[in-house]
């Protein structure tokens, strides 16, 4: 299944098949895929990040905006995490990754993998992924913050 490019979400990096390992949900709800990406809104000099859900509703993936499920956050959580590993070091590839490997890592959980892999079925990918790169580091230190914040509450959690 093909992740539409031409909606407001260009995805960059994706978990697909997520339904196969969606919590207590796997395989049994119309959640198919998560994805970062860019707000159609972007340009080269303000890219806006963006995360979505995308539902599958027999006859297409929608656009609906849903209430998540807090294990579906935090798999966004970890999707945004290994997604700023890989950028940290993307510079190594010509175009932030190597389009012969685009997953960027597999995931164990609950009875499947999430693998996280660079959209290429996005028409603009190459366009995409620099604008996405390029955001993340204007937005690193917002984002960092966050970050540090959720490290030390789940530390105070014991995890």
């Amino acid at each position: 299944m093909n992740i539409p490019d031409t909606l407001n979400h260009k995805p960059v990096v994706v978990a697909e098949h997520y339904d196969q390992v969606d919590g207590r949900n796997a395989g049994r709800l119309d959640a198919k895929c998560l994805s970062l990406g860019l707000t159609a809104e972007s340009g080269p000099r303000q890219a806006e990040l963006s995360a979505k859900v995308w539902r599958y509703t027999g006859d297409a993936l929608s656009t609906q905006s849903e209430e998540l499920p807090l294990h579906r956050v935090l798999d966004l959580a970890i999707l945004i995490c290994r997604s700023m590993e890989h950028f940290n070091e993307a510079y190594i590839y010509e175009h932030l990754f190597d389009p012969e490997q685009p997953v960027l890592d597999r995931i164990g959980l609950q009875g499947s993998a999430m693998n996280v892999a660079v959209c290429t079925a996005n028409a603009n990918i190459l366009e995409d992924i620099q604008s996405f790169n390029q955001a993340l580091s204007q937005n690193g230190e917002m984002i960092g913050e966050r970050l540090r914040t959720l490290s030390r509450v789940l530390k105070e959690l014991g995890y």
